[in-house]
């Protein structure tokens, strides 16, 4: 059964796979975490379709190299979230005192600030990988709040490898599943949907702690 083209469209950005293959997922995973402008990007869903695209004679019409894209995928991610962090330590306060607008909102400052708060800094690095938008405003945040940059640069390559690593090779191994294979774009949706389920835990488990 061949994907959706419309559902792809939107959630995996398939036109960039199509014409640029692992260039095209090398630039969105870099855009979402590296610039602000990029928080719509589909992180969590490109990385599993990307991984699925690896498997021979999947529904994409399209194959990647799984060995490239395990080497490439961390790398952008990596490098992406260290030059969101620059631009915030460089750039300070004033890059978040913005109005809102069809593309800014203040919310999208305030939730990695919560996290921030409620987690500590190293634990926030890594948990923001998993959370769509989160994951791109927290970068510069951490650079503006003085996070120290070493210690950023190990959280963040901590973070990094597991989101891009651990979700290509879930797509990877499920495009092995036939079943799996007949409702793919389903599967999709399924990962945008847990892809928060790492915080929820958290904020859970923390109020837990506090009530005790």
């Amino acid at each position: 059964m061949q994907v959706d083209a419309s559902v792809l469209h939107s959630i995996s950005a398939q036109s960039l796979i199509d014409s640029l293959g692992l260039a095209g997922v090398v630039l969105i995973l870099f855009a979402e975490t590296g610039i602000l402008l990029g928080f719509f990007l589909p992180g969590d869903s490109l990385l599993f379709v990307a991984g699925y695209a690896t498997v021979a004679g999947n529904s994409l019409h399209l194959h990647l190299s799984l060995p490239g894209l395990l080497v490439l995928a961390p790398i952008a991610a990596v490098v992406g979230a260290q030059v969101g962090f620059e631009l915030g330590r460089r750039g300070g306060p004033a890059l978040f005192r913005r109005s809102d607008s069809r593309f800014f909102r203040q919310e999208y400052v305030d939730r990695p600030a919560a996290v921030f708060e409620r987690f500590g800094l190293p634990r926030a690095v890594v948990i923001a990988r998993f959370v769509p938008v989160v994951r791109t405003f927290l970068n510069p945040m951490a650079g503006v709040i003085g996070m120290p940059p070493r210690r950023f640069a190990v959280w963040n390559a901590v973070g990094g490898v597991a989101w891009t690593v651990g979700l290509v090779l879930l797509g990877h191994g499920l495009g092995h599943v036939s079943a799996v294979r007949k409702h793919i774009e389903l599967l999709v949706l399924a990962v945008v949907i847990l892809s928060v389920l790492p915080l929820a835990y958290e904020v859970t488990r923390h109020r837990r702690a506090t009530r005790s």
